[in-house]
C-alpha cells in the first residue's frame, strides 16, 4: 500500500517518506479500513517534529484520524462491519505505529464508528481528535442543558464542535474570536453570543451578557493564554476544561481565587480519557451527525503524496477547520 512515514523526527520536507509499505492485516479484535481521508492535526505535527513526545517505534506513519470502508475484520469482530462505512480516531497512538496517512489500517474496532451516508469521508476524517476532543471539554464538569458554556477559539478545528455540541445539548453558548468571518462561523455552529478576543475585554462582555453572574463552564483553547480572562468569566462553582496550553504552558495558577469560587479546573488529552467517556463521545457524535447539514468544516484537501504540505498548512496557522489527506488511490 501506499504511506506518508517517518523514521526520525525534524521538519516535514526533511523527514517524511512517501512511498509503499506492506498492507496490514487485522489481528483479534481489529478491522481493516480501506482509508478514503485522513485528519491532519497540530498533535501529529508536534510528534513528527518532536523531540517532545519523543518518537514511540522505529517508523511511524503519521496522522491519527481518518474515514473510510471496513474490507476486512480479524477474529471475534462480527461479519456485518465488513463493507461499512465509517469514521475512526487514534489511529497513531496507544501503542500503534501505524497511522492513516496510508490507504489501509488495521486497528481495535472498538474505534471505528459508522459513518452516515450524508456525510463525506473527508468530514468524517474530521471528527476523531477535534470532535472526540470537543466533547470530552464540553461534558467533563456534567450535562450543559440549560448551561451558559463559554468556548474560547470558537472557529477553530475543536472550538467549532464545542460550540455545536454545546449548543446541541441545550447550552446557551459563548464563543471568542478573532474576526468578524471567524465570528460568522460561530454564530452558525450555533453561539448565541460571539466576542472578538483581539479588540473586547473577554470578561467584561462576559459580565454584561450573563448580567454580573458568570459562565458555568469554559471550554478552552489556551489555558495559560487566556487564564486572567477565563477565571474572571466564571461564576461561583463553575468548571473549566483545556485541552491546550501554547501561550503559556507553565502558567501560575491561583489556589486562593480557585477555592473561594470553588471552581473546578479540568485537563485532557484524549488517548488517556478513560474508555467509558470515549465510547459515550463516539455514541453522541454518531447521533449528532445523524442529522445532516451538521459544520463538519474541511479547510484544504491535498493529495497523499503531498502530506508533507499539508503539515505545513497545519503548522502554519490560520486554517479554519481540518487539512484532510486523501488517501484513496
Amino acid at each position: 500500500m501506499r504511506a506518508v512515514w517517518y523514521d526520525r523526527q525534524g521538519p516535514a520536507r526533511e523527514v517524511l517518506v512517501y512511498g509503499e509499505l506492506p498492507t496490514p492485516d487485522p489481528g483479534p479484535g481489529e478491522v481493516r479500513v480501506r482509508l478514503e481521508a485522513a485528519g491532519v492535526n497540530p498533535s501529529d505535527t508536534y510528534r513528527r517534529r518532536g523531540p517532545v513526545p519523543p518518537m514511540e517505534f522505529p517508523r511511524v506513519v503519521t496522522c491519527s484520524d481518518g474515514a473510510g470502508t471496513v474490507d476486512r475484520v480479524g477474529p471475534g469482530v462480527a461479519e456485518h462491519w465488513v463493507s461499512r462505512r465509517v469514521w475512526l480516531y487514534n489511529g497513531q497512538r496507544n501503542g500503534r505505529w501505524m497511522g492513516t496517512a496510508a490507504e489501509y489500517i488495521a486497528l481495535d474496532a472498538d474505534l471505528v464508528t459508522a459513518l452516515p451516508d450524508h456525510v463525506s469521508f473527508a468530514e468524517g476524517a474530521t471528527l476523531g481528535i477535534p470532535g472526540m476532543t470537543a466533547h470530552r471539554c464540553v461534558f467533563v464538569a456534567g450535562p450543559v442543558q440549560g448551561k451558559i458554556v463559554l468556548v474560547t477559539g470558537g472557529a477553530g478545528a475543536v472550538g467549532h464542535y464545542a460550540v455545536q455540541l454545546a449548543a446541541w445539548a441545550g447550552a446557551t453558548v459563548i464563543a471568542t474570536v478573532s474576526t468578524d468571518a471567524k465570528a460568522e462561523r460561530a454564530r452558525a455552529g450555533g453561539a448565541a453570543y460571539v466576542i472578538n478576543y483581539r479588540t473586547e475585554n473577554v470578561a467584561a462582555c462576559v459580565r454584561d451578557i450573563t448580567g454580573g453572574v458568570g459562565v458555568d463552564h469554559v471550554v478552552d483553547v489556551d489555558f495559560g493564554g487566556n487564564l486572567a480572562a477565563t477565571l474572571a468569566s466564571l461564576r461561583m462553582g463553575g468548571s473549566l476544561a483545556f485541552y491546550a496550553s501554547n501561550g503559556d504552558r507553565e502558567p501560575r495558577l491561583s489556589a486562593a481565587m480557585l477555592m473561594q469560587k470553588n471552581l473546578a479546573v479540568h485537563a485532557m488529552v484524549l488517548p488517556s480519557v478513560p474508555h467509558e467517556a470515549r465510547r459515550r463521545a463516539q455514541s453522541d457524535i454518531a447521533r449528532f451527525i445523524a442529522v445532516p447539514g451538521r459544520k463538519l468544516s474541511v479547510a484544504a484537501r491535498m493529495p497523499l503524496a503531498e502530506t508533507a504540505l499539508a503539515h505545513e498548512t497545519v503548522e502554519g496557522g490560520g486554517k479554519v477547520g481540518t487539512v484532510v489527506i486523501e488517501t484513496a488511490t
